[in-house]
């Protein structure tokens, strides 16, 4: 069970009371290919006017020094710009908590800590109980077989049966893994003890390409709007997702051999193939420089 007193690292004057209340989460780092996790939950907070309501102080969390190269190191100090002999900004790694009370939802927008990931969960859970929070959703991403004129598929890791079926007649399919893991699957392994439920919602984008990826930002809103019955204005998002789109295929269309891989991976996934084999086209990209963000 998560400490009932508020943990050192957590601040906040005072926490609305939503029974019931719905907690999204998102995390920079091992989750978050082409920004889908914090890109999806960075837009609804726009969408729905959140207000920031809580934040967790980076110590202890990270590390600020890591032996190796310069190259290496610079990963994993904080980020400072110094104009005209001052310091002008300094970034460390945020963790925030935001609510929209309208749509009893909690949205969290943080950095996948190197430490203390128990402390780290602690805090998450404190303030989804002291609210009221009901249900968690992660939202993550990873690189496989989808193509980029495609829908990315959707698989989740659940904390408990349950919860299956609702997400399973929304089109979602359930996760096989075995590896390294992260630490909103560390979360997902303690939550049933909180007395929540907690699903890791994890899009599969394209592996080929790097940048932002609109389209699967677009696609994973679509489903949260769904899930958690909000009415919201895709627009702007649909637009951008259009233009990522033509962007890539425009880039990729030039190369008859790459136009066959795009092919076979549509072939593939419109038959539900999983196994497909991407080496050939994503060294081929890399050796373009093929980027859309």
């Amino acid at each position: 069970m998560p400490n009932t007193m508020k943990p050192q690292p957590l601040h906040y004057d005072d926490l609305p009371a939503m029974p019931g209340a719905r907690m999204v989460l998102a995390l920079d780092g091992w989750m978050d290919g082409g920004e889908v996790s914090t890109g999806t939950v960075g837009w609804l907070i726009k969408q729905l006017e959140a207000k920031e309501i809580a934040r967790m102080e980076p110590d202890p969390f990270y590390l600020v020094n890591f032996p190796g190269s310069m190259e290496v190191t610079a990963m994993f100090r904080p980020h400072v710009n110094i104009e005209e002999g001052q310091i002008a900004e300094y970034q460390e790694p945020t963790n925030t908590f935001y609510v929209s009370k309208e749509h009893n939802l909690i949205l969290f927008q943080g950095e996948e800590p190197n430490n203390a990931w128990q402390l780290y969960s602690d805090c998450v859970f404190h303030v989804a109980k002291k609210v009221g929070v009901k249900s968690i959703y992660f939202i993550g991403s990873f690189g496989g077989a989808v193509p980029h004129t495609r829908e990315p598929r959707l698989f989740a890791t659940v904390s408990e049966s349950a919860i299956k079926p609702g997400l399973e007649t929304l089109g979602i399919k359930f996760s096989n893994y075995e590896g390294p893991a992260s630490v909103a699957t560390h979360m997902l392994t303690r939550a049933k003890d909180t007395g929540m439920t907690m699903a890791n919602l994890s899009a599969e984008i394209p592996a080929y390409i790097e940048g932002i990826n609109a389209k699967s930002i677009e696609a994973v809103a679509r489903k949260l709007a769904v899930i958690f019955d909000l009415s919201l204005n895709f627009d702007k998002l649909r637009k951008t997702s259009d233009r990522w789109e033509k962007r890539l295929t425009k880039a990729v269309s030039k190369k008859d051999e790459l136009l066959e891989h795009i092919q076979k991976l549509e072939e593939d996934y419109d038959h539900e193939v999983f196994d497909t084999q991407m080496g050939d086209l994503k060294d081929f990209l890399k050796k373009q420089g093929v980027r859309v963000d």
